[in-house]
């Protein structure tokens, strides 16, 4: 994925790596602390749990939050369903129901620990055999009907309205796009719960529930065969359900998740605490089911000076990656994010982002990483619009980018004019198909301006990053260091959903990935750290 176009310091480079580690072990170290209402309810989603009780709440929140009132918790849902199950001779699901009704399951008996261990084990069997069906089913579709060509093309649909969705996703891949991202309806990621079944009046975009990443994949799978490649499903699992929609992606066989819990606490207001522990489990999950997670850090050019924090945006990328690695995700799957944001009127701007891309694909050479269009400063003059979108698309094939998130005039109404999409989509393919070897005729002037840009930014790197590592990434946070955003270390959105494991604490999906992925063990007692 792209030339060795610029000269790196490796030295320099190294040095990041190994600072950005040393910044998510500290930060892991709290994760491995703590589990969550959402962690757990995901437990109990993959136990089987689904459905909602008469007033529609989910069951996996009646069931949890049960436990967590009780104060028992900490203990992990998973032990007291499966007592439950052993107690009653009832499946995971039949007990939610009963505990909608009067079941209190934190006064049941306690039985035999073998055999609750059995129970443990097969429920948990049952779900990782589900996703690992979907990931091989997935890779087979992947061969036999291939892929499109890198830069992969990536547009949005988001009506509001899943079945609508589907006619524009099957026009977008009609028209050429190789990635669908169904935008979620406004302010979900701040729901403390996953809503149930099809939808139809999102706002702003379109519910992410189950039944409608079950629509919307079988919906790509048929116009998949119809193109004769295999088109791509993304979504959010970002917020306060994020495992839990991570689990619901690994089930229903999405593609791709926006998973990233610095944008959560940076443009959600989401405790620190809560997300960094979700982003674990989460990532997890994405991991095992052979998910891309994509990054956020092009939001945070949408509130600093894309000239100024290139460094900040490069960072987090380091972070992210050590991050990810951490939960068991592979290079190959950590879509690292940037974005083309540099202010047109700027003399050289485009040289400059052309010094980002560059860098920062050279320093993750395995990783699909995710390049956003301008945005920032777009306006109503449509000609200037089509030109910066042309500038971004020969940024992109230039420097050998993997997902291309197309940029165009209506975009801002989540579900662009059929018009504009395909005109966006046409736009790009010429521009890439005309410049598709580009990168392998050009090189970069040693004393020019995007080499010197490259290593400035590197230096502001490793210097920020000492800096990070110095005061730790959540005070980093609080003080404002990313996309110039300040968010108090103990606050924020879901902090009371966050529980301390008490010895006893177990989470069977937990031990399992660790065990299938090769993490390696964390220190400290007790199980599923």
């Amino acid at each position: 994925m792209g030339n060795q176009l610029l000269v790196l310091d490796n030295e320099k480079v190294q040095k990041a790596r190994q600072l950005a580690q040393a910044i998510a072990q500290k930060v892991q170290e709290d994760i491995y602390r703590h589990t969550t209402v959402s962690v757990e309810r995901t437990v109990a989603r993959l136990f089987g749990i689904d459905g909602t009780n008469h007033e529609d709440i989910p069951l996996a929140n009646v069931v949890v939050d049960q436990v967590n009132r009780a104060g028992f918790l900490d203990r992990g849902i998973a032990y007291w369903i499966a007592n439950a199950v052993v107690v009653l001779d009832k499946s995971p699901q039949e007990i939610a129901q009963h505990c909608a009704r009067d079941l209190h399951i934190c006064e049941l008996s306690a039985q035999d620990p073998n055999r609750i261990a059995r129970v443990m084990n097969t429920y948990t069997d049952q779900a990782l055999t589900t996703i690992a069906k979907e990931r091989q089913k997935r890779e087979t579709l992947k061969q036999s009907l291939g892929l499109g060509e890198e830069p992969l093309k990536y547009v949005i649909v988001a009506s509001g309205n899943i079945f609508a969705d589907v006619e524009q996703a099957k026009s977008a891949a009609r028209q050429g796009a190789d990635i669908i991202a169904v935008i979620r309806t406004t302010a979900q990621s701040l729901l403390d719960y996953v809503p149930y079944g099809t939808t139809t009046e999102g706002f702003g975009g379109t519910y992410a529930t189950q039944a409608n990443f079950r629509v919307m994949r079988q919906a790509l799978d048929e116009v998949s065969e119809e193109v004769g490649r295999y088109i791509q499903l993304v979504n959010y699992c970002s917020g306060l359900c994020m495992p839990e929609i991570a689990a619901m992606g690994a089930l229903e066989r999405l593609d791709t998740m926006l998973n990233d819990a610095m944008y959560g606490i940076l443009f959600r207001d989401i405790n620190m605490e809560r997300t960094f522990a979700d982003q674990y489990f989460s990532r997890m999950i994405n991991a095992y089911a052979g998910i891309i997670i994509n990054t956020g850090e092009d939001n945070y050019l949408t509130t600093a000076d894309a000239l100024e924090e290139a460094h900040t945006v490069l960072a987090s990328n380091f972070i992210n990656e050590q991050m990810g690695l951490a939960a068991g995700l592979q290079s190959w799957q950590l879509g690292l994010g940037h974005a083309f944001e540099l202010d047109p009127k700027m003399k050289n701007g485009f040289l400059y982002e052309l010094a980002t891309a560059q860098t920062i694909r050279q320093i993750f050479p395995d990783a699909p990483l995710k390049y956003m269009p301008p945005t920032k400063y777009m306006t109503g003059d449509i000609f200037m619009g089509h030109v910066q979108n042309a500038m971004f698309n020969l940024a992109s094939v230039m420097t050998g980018q993997s997902i291309h998130l197309l940029g165009m005039l209506t975009e801002a109404i989540h579900t662009p004019h059929l018009s504009d999409r395909a005109l966006s989509l046409e736009s790009a393919q010429y521009v890439m198909d005309n410049a598709r070897d580009l990168e392998n005729e050009i090189s970069f002037r040693p004393d020019g301006i995007i080499q010197k840009r490259s290593e400035a930014i590197l230096d502001q790197v490793v210097d920020f990053l000492q800096d990070i590592e110095a005061k730790g990434l959540k005070r980093a946070i609080s003080e404002g260091h990313f996309a110039n955003i300040r968010r108090p270390q103990e606050g924020g959105k879901g902090g009371d959903g966050v529980i301390p494991k008490g010895i006893d604490y177990s989470n069977p999906f937990m031990d399992r990935m660790r065990q299938e992925l090769g993490i390696q063990s964390a220190p400290g007692k007790g199980r599923s750290w």
